[in-house]
């Protein structure tokens, strides 16, 4: 009978174990963006990501609905998508999705701002396709918006992507000087404190890559560009943004500083961790690999 009942308790245990083990494999995968050689017979339907002024809420503050979005044509075995939202040059959320065995990620956030401010959003839409014999490849794309709203006292509550108007270009002026200012401000902060001979590089903010979509870095192939802006936004998620999302708020971090080498030798990520510490990310480009 105790002999029994021990036995009992044992596989009682081993279960428990078992299924303990089955959710952190499955957490892990979850927390996970991974490049893998890029699959060319599936590609994305639709990607977008998009910032739209939505009405005045009353007490001098505005509703903004920020989205992302990506399809594909048929199901694959993982879609992860992630979307960074930046208001004047700082962290305003994070938001992302992961699903197995799905084709299309959709994101919403609906929330409340005040002031004149301009809004950044960048988004990865990724994907895992697996195959026969453990082999994977993957499947990327970018996709980013922006968004200008003026909210002044002496005139009515609008929001742009261009300016229109002579009053839309003045204003856009003066946020941009604003913002520009604060950035350059912190990232000459970063840049002497990591000891970076700055002259070896050229500089890009975090929402400045989406031009790699469409145009290679000087030097490299298109197919070499992708390759690094994948592994880009695999660190970036380890190291930058999971650490963050776990927060229960962000701490208003200034955007991420890229720095990629000018002989395309490798790349330094410049960024506030979750509190408020400078860190630095180097990533090898391996452009002959």
């Amino acid at each position: 009978m105790i002999r029994s009942r021990k036995l009992h308790i044992i596989t009682c245990l081993l279960m428990m174990l078992a299924l303990i083990l089955l959710l952190l494999t499955k957490r892990t995968s979850e927390e996970t963006i991974k490049y893998f050689p890029p699959d060319s017979s599936i590609s994305f339907s639709s990607v977008d990501t998009n910032l739209k002024l939505l009405k005045e809420t009353g007490n001098d503050q505005y509703m903004i609905k920020w989205t992302a979005n990506s399809g594909l044509d048929r199901e694959i075995y993982l879609r992860q998508d992630i979307s960074l939202l930046y208001m004047d040059g700082r962290l305003k959320g994070m938001k992302g999705l992961w699903k197995e065995s799905e084709k299309d990620i959709g994101l919403e956030v609906v929330f409340e701002e005040s002031d004149s401010s301009h809004f950044q959003a960048i988004s990865f839409h990724h994907g895992e396709v697996h195959y026969p014999n453990d082999k994977i490849k993957s499947i990327q794309q970018m996709s980013a918006d922006q968004l200008y709203v003026i909210d002044s006292p002496h005139t009515a509550l609008e929001s742009f992507r261009e300016p229109k108007s002579h009053m839309q270009q003045e204003w856009k002026k003066t946020i941009d000087k604003t913002t520009s200012q604060q950035l350059q401000f912190a990232w000459r902060e970063w840049i002497d404190t990591a000891n970076i001979e700055i002259d070896d590089y050229n500089l890009y903010p975090l929402t400045a890559i989406i031009q790699f979509q469409q145009q290679p870095i000087d030097g490299l192939t298109q197919e070499q560009t992708d390759r690094i802006i994948g592994q880009l936004w695999e660190g970036l998620y380890k190291n930058y943004i999971l650490p963050i999302a776990n927060q229960s708020k962000t701490n208003n971090q200034i955007m991420p500083l890229i720095l990629i080498d000018k002989n395309n030798d490798h790349l330094i990520v410049l960024f506030n961790n979750e509190a408020n510490q400078l860190e630095k990310l180097y990533q090898q480009l391996s452009v002959n690999n």
